[in-house]
């Protein structure tokens, strides 16, 4: 896929240009929630819709499975994770990204690393396929404590 074909290209522009400010303005070594804090800011006065910590319920059928957060979900339509690593992001990291893609149903996803001398990104897009993605969402999801595995069994969004 060209540069040209990348899906809502001048929105994750806009996302990398405001994570490549606060890369620059904050130290190294920070926690990712505050990187991830200062970057919602900086979209804001780009003039972008970040949702922090969005979250979707998950089901199989009528099973509940769990409930996915994203970082932050940019005028409805880009997925953005953030990271504070000291190295570089690998293949679990943006197997998240295609997790998230895949749940929200978005055509592109950005990977952003704060962590590194340089901020490090990778736009990512879907698969050709994503049969089958539920079966590796289990890492990234998040289920409560008080919650046992036989109430997941029933649909319910009471939590």
């Amino acid at each position: 896929m060209s540069a040209g074909n990348i899906p809502h290209q001048d929105i994750t522009y806009k996302i990398i240009g405001a994570a490549m400010r606060v890369h620059r303005r904050l130290p190294r070594g920070l926690k990712e929630k505050h990187y991830q804090r200062a970057l919602a800011a900086e979209m804001l006065q780009d003039g972008l819709l970040s949702i922090e910590e969005h979250f979707l319920e998950i089901f199989d059928r009528d099973v509940w499975l769990g409930r996915l957060y994203l970082d932050h979900w940019v005028n409805n339509c880009v997925v953005v994770e953030d990271k504070a690593f000291a190295h570089p992001v690998g293949d679990k990291e943006i197997a998240q990204v295609i997790t998230y893609l895949a749940a929200t149903q978005a055509k592109v996803g950005l990977l952003l690393n704060f962590g590194r001398k340089r901020l490090e990104y990778k736009r990512i897009l879907p698969p050709k396929t994503l049969e089958g993605w539920q079966t590796h969402i289990q890492p990234y999801l998040w289920i409560p404590k008080n919650r046992t595995k036989t109430e997941n069994q029933t649909h319910t969004t009471d939590d």
